[in-house]
């Protein structure tokens, strides 16, 4: 992976984020106005709930007792409440804050179910409508980036944040495309995990543990980063306070906040 992916999932991001204020927002789902009670916008989000979104397209929906599922048109797609994502066709997709319950139903951001499910999202400033139009299209099963790329990321979160919380490999993944879209870096995640210019960077390359097969979380965390999930903002550095004192981090960067046992600066 290199600095131009970071552009293009940029460029994703922006033209699938709605920013509209609530006030007087409607939403269409293939032309069809939904009332307030099945879609709405608020703070800056357009929501549906998954009923609403089965009962106006080909797919069914169903309870496997953990998480609302829905099935059809080559989509296998399940959302679990409170998880911070979903899974399409074997792809996670991040939900920032996690999987929302709203008065006992399942709902999910409109740019998270366009993603899942292949479905196109345009906002209309002149109408302040969100349209979401259900396509023939199959969700992309990967965010474009190239096996090398999960291989390792997914190896250095493994290595560095093994036994952490979700959040926190992922933050641990931000870091590593963090540096790979700074011109400080190396431009490739591979080159940025080996990166030995100023000494090695990451303890895993030392010890020999960059090597190990990753953690199933790990894999997740990482397709998570490569779709574009960011939990850390720009940092570029982080360290275990109980494993080292993080001396020229302190020294020289910017707190931003700890996860689990590290801690990340800017």
């Amino acid at each position: 992976m290199h600095r131009r992916w970071k552009q293009g999932a940029a460029a994703l991001i922006a033209a699938l984020a709605l920013t509209t204020p609530a006030l007087g927002a409607n939403v269409t789902l293939d032309g069809v106005s939904l009332e307030e009670t099945h879609a709405w916008v608020e703070g800056g989000t357009s929501y549906i709930f998954l009923y609403s979104y089965a009962q106006h397209t080909p797919y069914t929906l169903s309870w496997d007792g953990s998480s609302a599922i829905l099935q059809g048109e080559g989509l296998e797609f399940s959302a679990q409440p409170g998880a911070p994502y979903v899974i399409s066709n074997g792809r996670p997709i991040f939900v920032k804050g996690g999987v929302p319950i709203v008065e006992g139903r399942t709902a999910l951001p409109l740019k998270v179910l366009a993603q899942a499910t292949g479905a196109s999202l345009h906002w209309d400033d002149s109408t302040n409508t969100a349209h979401l139009i259900h396509t023939q299209d199959q969700p992309e099963n990967t965010a474009g980036y190239e096996e090398e790329d999960l291989y390792w990321l997914s190896r250095i979160i493994s290595a560095e944040s093994r036994g952490e919380p979700l959040e926190g490999q992922i933050a641990v993944g931000n870091v590593v495309l963090n540096r790979v879209a700074s011109h400080q870096y190396p431009n490739s995640i591979k080159e940025v995990v080996f990166d030995v210019r100023n000494g090695v960077q990451f303890e895993p390359v030392s010890n020999g543990t960059i090597y190990d097969e990753p953690t199933e979380s790990a894999v997740q965390a990482a397709m998570l980063c490569l779709d574009g999930a960011n939990v850390v903002g720009d940092c570029m550095y982080f360290f275990a306070p109980a494993l080292s004192s993080g001396t020229w981090i302190v020294n020289n960067c910017t707190y931003y906040k700890t996860i689990g046992c590290h801690r990340f600066y800017r």
